[in-house]
């Protein structure tokens, strides 16, 4: 096609999406004039105070505005890429596509949200289903210029002969283009088995799979944003939450959303999933070896037991009366313990627990304590609680405990002997992983398990009592009046949100997916992940834990089964060494090639950092996006004395490259990768699959025996 053709093409995209854009201006204003309207029309008449029927106005006004403010908002983040697709169908009809619908003054749509049903067939028609669709047109823009045209011809034998096309597609070129460090969308180039994720029912849970490079991880977003507009009440007032794997995940993936006109989600690391209720997150990373017990299903049963194991070892405690002693044995106090527990939680038990110990105590002081008033049992009550003897027993046996604080108990070799389900060498591993200054991501998920057992402290009444010289009267001030005195009870503040959306739910650990599960009973959810890719040695267990949170409920299951990222050289390399260590992966089929296979070196262990500096340099200059260093811990320091800072190169450890991708990728010593991980060849295949163009791997001395055949 000649550079005229194209020219022209360009301008008459560009006089429609300028068309647009003075329709969106114009909404703008109208939104801003809104505001304005809002606070003339309710705006109270008093300065100095208020009428109550103005109280109302003051709401209405306020939500007004809210609304107004909101859609100024989305409508002036909407400039770049407003308007990316366009659809010819047989009969004429002509659909821009864009991120956001736009309508004329008379309503008459000029731009159709992407998420809306007249957008379906720019992601679904094809050419063995056309849809009526002749031609399907990707607008690329910078700021308010169109600059690039791709056509997909879809019903060759209906194309006019005034019809132009234009490019080679528009996904191969998306494709191709540099990483940077977000993610980018991919709203303009969906395919047609990832709208049909993207627009499943909202009910019950969503799975999705598939390998590396598939998009599950943009598809999910998608997913987010689709239903956010089709369910705006629902789950706008509700919430939604993601999350990711890592913080480093959770920042590659943020302007996602906002880029597609949802800015109302939470956006979270599983990490930090739990601040909520701890009020805190975590930095310290435990050992994988203790990562991995405290992850495991049976810390629920080692917990549960962990706060019903009873503190008194005595056999016999004395209660003293009024000089009276009472028995109260070592088995009642570890049968009343276990018979609360398995009602209530334990600091809401406390009460209960008491109340039983003195009945049990007035059987043998009805008889032996000298009692005058005319009720004796409430009397005997009072007596009890004012004793010394029953007070120390009761903060030693039954003390107001939070999670902290019960769960540092583990750090002592001998308990955690007593609770059962644990080797000796797990033992002392996880006992010596506790450290309760400075908790661990393996401890986050563990304290949020004891919080939901715990329960809130109760508050308790203040027994300070003032008594008065004879005649004085009690001095109650307006303080007093106004101070609302009656007893509530704190709460275990869970937020819990109407959708829930995971990605690399492979590596959620069984106790993880518990404490994700306290904020989403009633939810519903999206599950994105690749079992192939799990870090968690069984990766059998953490699925177990998901179907036993489904249950009965409603789920459906989606495969993507093309990877889009991974260039063909490099995903032929990983594919053949996951499938020598891992029978069953899921293995997509790669559908671009780049000519450039994997570069497999050998360096010796002397000029390793040289070498390194090397290749990375080489990278720089072929690539124009992100160059990842992926290396164990033991080759960080080197890395980083060798390689001269650069905002383009990213240094990372093998768990935190999940779920990103990069231009290209080092990877420093395979054989260590694999080896010193407990999921073994799992964590090397996401490391090979991370580039987006090249893949050179280093090996130290000689060829690695991961190197496949």
């Amino acid at each position: 096609m000649s550079q005229s053709a194209l020219d022209r093409e360009l301008e008459e995209e560009q006089e429609y999406v300028n068309l647009v854009l003075t329709h969106l201006r114009n909404a703008v204003t109208s939104a801003k004039g809104l505001v304005e309207e809002s606070k003339a029309r309710f705006m109270a008449d008093r300065e100095t105070w208020m009428r109550e029927e103005n109280t109302t106005a003051l709401f209405e006004r306020d939500a007004f505005a809210y609304v107004a403010a909101r859609r100024i908002a989305s409508l002036e983040n909407e400039h770049q890429g407003l308007v990316f697709g366009r659809l010819d169908f047989v009969d004429t009809e002509k659909r821009y596509i864009g991120r956001l619908g736009v309508r004329t003054h008379d309503y008459e749509p000029l731009v159709i949200d992407w998420r809306a049903q007249a957008a379906e067939p720019f992601y679904r028609a094809t050419p063995s289903r056309p849809m009526d669709v002749v031609r399907r047109r990707v607008l690329t823009s910078r700021d308010d210029r169109v600059t690039g045209i791709e056509d997909d011809v879809l019903m060759p034998t209906e194309v006019p002969e005034d019809m132009t096309v234009v490019g080679d597609g528009a996904l191969i070129s998306a494709l191709e283009r540099a990483r940077g460090p977000k993610m980018h969308d991919i709203v303009a180039t969906i395919q047609a088995e990832q709208d049909e994720v993207i627009r499943a029912p909202l009910q019950g849970f969503t799975l999705i799979t598939g390998g590396p490079g598939t998009g599950k991880t943009v598809v999910g977003l998608h997913r987010v944003a689709f239903l956010i507009y089709t369910y705006r009440n629902r789950l706008t007032n509700g919430g939604v939450l993601v999350i990711g794997p890592s913080s480093i995940f959770i920042d590659y993936i943020e302007r996602v959303l906002p880029s597609l006109g949802e800015d109302s989600v939470t956006l979270k690391s599983v990490d930090q999933v739990a601040d909520d209720v701890l009020g805190f997150t975590c930095v310290r990373r435990d050992t994988e070896d203790a990562w991995v017990i405290k992850g495991g299903a049976h810390m629920a049963a080692i917990l549960r037991r962990l706060i019903e194991y009873s503190p008194i070892e005595e056999d016999k405690t004395w209660i003293i009366v009024k000089g009276e002693p009472l028995l109260i044995t070592r088995d009642d106090l570890i049968r009343i313990r276990k018979q609360y527990l398995g009602r209530t939680t334990y600091n809401q038990a406390r009460s209960k627990a008491e109340a039983h110990v003195i009945s049990l105590l007035w059987g043998q002081g009805e008889k032996l304590v000298d009692l005058e008033g005319p009720d004796k049992h409430e009397e005997f009550e009072d007596l009890v609680r004012d004793s010394w003897t029953f007070q120390q027993l009761m903060n030693q046996w039954w003390p107001s405990l939070e999670p902290t604080q019960i769960l540092s108990r583990l750090a002592d070799p001998n308990l955690v002997r007593k609770l059962g389900d644990l080797t000796e060498n797990e033992i002392h591993t996880l006992a010596s992983s506790i450290d309760s200054h400075n908790w661990s991501n393996g401890d986050i998920p563990l304290l949020d398990e004891l919080a939901d057992l715990l329960g809130p402290v109760e508050e308790e009444e203040d027994s300070t009592q003032i008594f008065y010289p004879e005649g004085v009267e009690e001095i109650v001030t307006i303080s007093d009046h106004l101070t609302d005195h009656r007893h509530i009870a704190p709460k275990i503040a869970h937020t819990t949100y109407a959708h829930i959306l995971i990605d690399e739910a492979q590596d959620i650990t069984p106790m993880q997916w518990r404490m994700i599960y306290r904020r989403g009973s009633q939810a519903s959810w999206t599950i994105v992940g690749d079992p192939a890719q799990s870090s968690w040695p069984d990766r059998d267990e953490p699925l177990r834990t998901l179907s036993t949170m489904i249950g009965r409920r409603q789920q459906r299951s989606y495969r993507l089964s093309t990877n889009y990222r991974s260039p063909k050289e490099v995903y032929d390399l990983a594919t053949r060494y996951i499938c020598a260590h891992e029978l069953g992966s899921d293995i997509p089929e790669a559908v671009r090639s780049t000519g450039i296979a994997p570069r497999l070196l050998v360096s010796s262990q002397e000029s390793l950092g040289t070498f390194i500096a090397e290749q990375v340099s080489s990278l720089l200059a072929q690539v124009e996006g992100t160059v990842a260093v992926i290396c164990e811990s033991q080759y960080t320091d080197l890395v980083g004395a060798s390689v001269a800072p650069n905002p383009r190169v990213i240094l990372l450890n093998p768990l935190s490259c999940k779920g990103l991708e990069f231009d290209a990728v080092v990877v420093i010593d395979p054989d260590s990768i694999a080896s010193r991980s407990a999921s073994g060849a799992r964590i090397l295949y996401v490391v090979l699959t991370r580039p987006t163009q090249i893949l050179v791997t280093i090996d130290i001395d000689h060829e690695g025996q991961w190197r496949p055949s």
